[in-house]
Formats: structure tokens, sequence, C-alpha cells
């Protein structure tokens, strides 16, 4: 009876079909803000769309602003967690304002950044990055 069980098992396994792994295609969209340039004081918009174009999970994701010359000096990052195991699509929607409280002067560049990653740190790592000039008030 055993003996019977296992063949049954094992007949099964062999019936099942083979895991296939699915190309993981991550893709990062800047929708807002735009490249135009800004002023101080201005309150911008942000959103960025995250896509996996197989239906696959969106598993990290960041968004974030630091300045052209000076990519230590980020005065936006976000989302806290990263992880998000979105399905398909994530959207990251924020308003965030270009003032002295957060860093920003005229006459500076900026560059808003989005990147997506898989369940390991850089795995199917996507990013894409918009610049914009902020001018005095």
């Amino acid at each position: 009876m055993f003996s019977l069980g296992m063949l049954v098992f094992v007949a099964c396994d062999k019936d099942e079909p083979d895991h296939v792994d699915t190309e993981i295609a991550y893709e990062a969209h800047i929708h807002s803000p735009n490249a135009e340039d800004k002023k101080v004081d201005d309150m911008i918009h942000l959103h960025v769309e995250f896509h996996e174009h197989n239906g696959e999970k969106v598993h990290h994701v960041n968004v974030k602003i630091y300045e052209k010359d000076n990519p230590d000096n980020v005065i936006y990052n976000a989302p806290s967690e990263a992880h998000v195991h979105a399905d398909g699509t994530h959207e990251h929607h924020a308003d965030f304002m270009l003032n002295a409280d957060n860093g920003v002067e005229g006459h500076t560049d900026w560059v808003i950044e989005a990147k997506v990653w898989g369940h390991e740190a850089g795995e199917h790592e996507k990013v894409a990055t918009k610049e914009f000039h902020v001018h005095p008030n």
C-alpha cells in the first residue's frame, strides 16, 4: 500500500508542468514634476508610476530628490518603507514645497530619481531621472 502511494505521489509530480521563470521587466515613469523651471516656494506634485510589464510583483520602490551638483544633499526620500509588494503597478503621489525649510535655494538644479527593484537590493533594478531648475522667488 505504501509503495502504491509513493508511486501515485511521484506520478503526480511528473505530471506537473515545469516552473518557468517569467522575465522581470520593471520600469519607472516620472509623470510629475516636469522638467520645466520652478521657483522657490512653489509646491510641486510628485507622481511616479512603477510597473512590472509582465504582471509580476513590484517589490521595492524609492523616490528621491537631490541636488544635481551634490547628490548627498537629498531633500526628499520616500516612501519610508521601500517594500511595497504591489501587483504589477504601484503609484507614488506626494506634494512637496520647494522652500528654504526644505533646503531649496534659488539658482539650483535638482534631480528627481525613481527607482524600482526586486526582492534583493539591485535585483532587476530600473532607474528613471528628470532634472529641473529652481529660480529665486
